[in-house]
């Protein structure tokens, strides 16, 4: 007994390619916004004289997470730049701004409506799951079909891959938030606005911090994917590397975006412990 006949794939490239004329106008405007924004970031850092850069780094390391953070901040972006690997650096660490951006603006305010709702939860949970099981080499695809080549199907992909932690974390945290310290404020005449605003966001600052820590690392786990899509920056050596099988070259990448990985990680993880002390003091008052 054969299986019945599900032409699934078939369907798919019929969606796809009548999404791609018939929405044309609309995925170009999407692409020249990121092209854009990418575009002058990317400048701006390259225009930055690069003791200025780490100079920056280093004292908002030292500012939120210690001296001893910011030593190895600014070790650590010198060494990429002894590597020779300053300027696809930056181009990497633009390409991750603009792509953890997009993803929190898109992932806080739908995990706060997910809060709200347990609808709109119960509807986008499969849906998030999906995104983070389906793998990453997956999305290069459509993203290719509407965006072409180049850096900006890169962030569509990082975006598409890094968005949930921001949804879930933000979700998290709102429905964390005590439920007496929630009916304190109604009781004391709290609008659905000052309530969100004024008592659940700042007490849910630590879990959404903590989003915002794992949709970085996200971010970063994507950079050698959208590096085959020609976005440039430490993946493109990468993927150069590979293809040369140059081990050297690969390490040299591979350590600079582990250093960038740890500089962000270092810094989004202190600044959610402080909001955290902070939150903890304000109930304890």
């Amino acid at each position: 007994m054969e299986f019945l006949s599900l032409p699934l794939g078939d369907w798919v490239n019929v969606a796809v390619d009548w999404l791609t004329v018939n929405l044309a106008v609309f995925f170009d405007a999407i692409s020249d916004v990121i092209r854009v924004i990418l575009t002058n970031l990317e400048h701006f850092l390259y225009w930055l004289p690069w003791p200025v850069v780490i100079a920056i780094f280093v004292l908002i390391a030292w500012r939120v997470t210690g001296w001893r953070t910011a030593l190895f901040v600014g070790a650590g972006l010198y060494f990429m730049g002894a590597l020779g690997l300053w300027e696809a650096s930056m181009t990497t660490l633009a390409l991750i701004v603009t792509a953890v951006a997009i993803s929190l603006l898109i992932g806080i305010p739908l995990g706060i409506v997910a809060a709200r709702y347990d609808t709109v939860w119960a509807v986008i949970r499969p849906i998030l799951d999906a995104m983070q099981t389906i793998p990453s080499f997956v999305y290069l695809i459509p993203a290719i079909m509407f965006f072409g080549i180049g850096n900006v199907p890169g962030v569509i992909a990082t975006v598409i891959f890094a968005v949930p932690p921001a949804v879930r974390m933000t979700n998290l945290g709102i429905r964390e938030v005590s439920s007496d310290v929630v009916e304190a404020a109604v009781a004391f005449g709290s609008t659905a606005r000052q309530l969100l605003t004024k008592v659940q966001l700042p007490l849910a600052r630590p879990t959404i911090m903590a989003g915002v820590n794992q949709t970085i690392m996200l971010a970063l786990s994507m950079v050698v994917v959208a590096g085959l899509v020609g976005a440039g920056g430490l993946g493109e050596q990468i993927v150069r590397a590979l293809g040369h099988v140059d081990v050297g070259r690969g390490t040299e990448a591979g350590l600079a975006i582990l250093v960038i990985a740890i500089i962000l990680d270092r810094i989004t993880m202190s600044l959610g412990r402080r909001k955290k002390k902070r939150g903890i003091a304000w109930q304890g008052a």
